[in-house]
């Protein structure tokens, strides 16, 4: 398994709490144990940047995800082929506003924001009722179960 982190927003992360988490996730989802995954800690302006470029959407987001392989979850019977599940963005600036904001801290939005990313990478979305309901619902177990409790409330748009 290879996941990278690349922390470039000035602000000092746990890193080995998201490699932890992100572990985690694909073991739950029956990920081949050697797929890639890389994680990029953004500032708010190359994060806005990347947020117009890719969603034509104004201003800085929280998340962004870029699926590479489109790899989708396994079962214990028949987990995914290793590959490469893509590239997570994450604005700890954003996070910071958003877990103040959700009465948390930012550590646990960072966790929260990985998570939801993580999912987007397996090709799960949020754009109808039912599947954000589906998402969030195992957005809510992943992280819960990683935690050892319950998990913060979703502050992303």
């Amino acid at each position: 398994m290879s996941i990278e982190i690349n922390n470039e927003s000035g602000v000092e992360v746990r890193q080995e709490e998201l490699v932890r988490l992100i572990k985690h996730i694909l073991a739950a989802m029956f990920i081949h144990p050697q797929t890639e995954v890389s994680v990029i800690l953004s500032d708010v302006e190359t994060m806005e940047k990347l947020h117009i470029e890719w969603m034509d959407e104004p201003g800085p987001t929280d998340v962004l995800s870029f699926p590479m392989d489109e790899l989708r979850p396994g079962t214990a019977g028949m987990p995914t082929a290793a590959g490469l599940l893509g590239d997570i963005v994450l604005c700890p600036f954003i996070a910071q506003e958003q877990a103040a904001a959700a009465g948390h801290s930012m550590e646990e939005e960072l966790l929260l924001l990985t998570t939801h990313g993580m999912l987007h990478l397996m090709g799960y979305d949020h754009g109808e009722p039912e599947e954000k309901e589906e998402m969030f619902g195992i957005q809510r177990e992943l992280l819960s179960s990683f935690l050892g409790k319950d998990a913060p409330r979703e502050t992303m748009k």
